[in-house]
């Protein structure tokens, strides 16, 4: 997969347009498609902002933005993914949202190219499930994190008809886009939200405990174990309803130990859903 001239995304949320930008920084030409074009231009409006914190930080290089921003397109149609050698699909978590998506993919995109979906918790398997069975050798999950642009790391989790070229592939473009790539299986909550999550049910449970503080729990995680930010910050920037979605999820599958704790419920059921809600574990702005 040396050629990645034509890359599409749909998805121009954060997640999405931030992995937009990692293919356009790396020299392809990427097409952003959303619900409309004006959603499409608005995500590529904030990826100037990324870029500019990213240029503050000495991560990227001020002669190479417009360029760079130049080779993101705002689409709102399918017809143009069907030149894309990749498509990576970040939309909502909703298996019924993301199916729409694929089945329109799979109408329009060439027989070769390779479908990724950006999934946090919807196994790969299932989600192949709506697409042509002659294109599911060519369909595994890409699990990127945010910020795009600055997180390295990306799951790669191979479908139980994903073929051994196409995770080769999907391994090769991750690192041609400066990401560090692991292989994981296709189990609910692949690797990282399997023991990100069992972190923070234990983190709720202490303070449903009364053993420490919200504030004193980020604390000790930052200064006793080296993470860049504490559980409850973390929480609240990924949004607690996700958190609350994702262990749900993993309960289901793996029963007690990931069942999500009554704090958390009420977080969700309050509207403390984080920073996007301005309270989450703490408040923002001026609630």
């Amino acid at each position: 997969m040396n050629n990645l001239e034509k890359v599409g995304v749909v998805g121009a949320g954060l997640m999405g347009s931030e992995i937009a930008l990692c293919f356009a920084i790396s020299g392809s030409r990427v097409m952003l498609k959303d619900a409309s074009l004006e959603l499409a231009k608005r995500g590529i409006d904030r990826l100037s902002s990324v870029l500019d914190r990213n240029i503050a930080k000495g991560r990227f290089e001020q002669q190479n933005k417009e360029a760079t921003l130049a080779r993101i397109v705002p689409v709102d149609a399918w017809d143009p993914f069907e030149e894309a050698k990749v498509v990576v699909e970040a939309v909502f978590e909703s298996f019924q949202v993301k199916s729409e998506v694929f089945k329109n993919l799979d109408r329009v995109c060439k027989p070769e190219c390779l479908l990724f979906t950006n999934t946090s918790s919807i196994p790969i398997t299932q989600l192949a499930s709506t697409v042509q069975l002659q294109r599911r050798s060519r369909f595994l999950g890409t699990h990127f994190f945010a910020p795009v642009s600055v997180m390295l790391l990306v799951e790669v989790i191979v479908g139980l008809e994903t073929s051994e070229e196409t995770a080769a592939q999907a391994l090769e473009i991750c690192r041609k886009i400066g990401k560090t790539p692991i292989r994981v299986k296709d189990v609910p909550g692949f690797a990282v939200n399997r023991i990100l999550h069992a972190m923070l049910i234990e983190a709720c449970r202490l303070v449903e405990e009364e053993v420490v503080t919200v504030e004193d729990c980020d604390i000790a995680c930052k200064l006793g174990l080296g993470h860049p930010i504490g559980p409850y910050t973390l929480m609240d920037l990924a949004g607690n309803d996700l958190c609350l979605q994702v262990q749900e999820i993993l309960y289901q599958d793996y029963g007690e130990r990931f069942m999500p704790r009554p704090n958390l419920k009420q977080k969700v059921y309050a509207g403390h859903l984080g920073r996007k809600a301005g309270i989450g574990w703490i408040k923002y702005g001026k609630l």
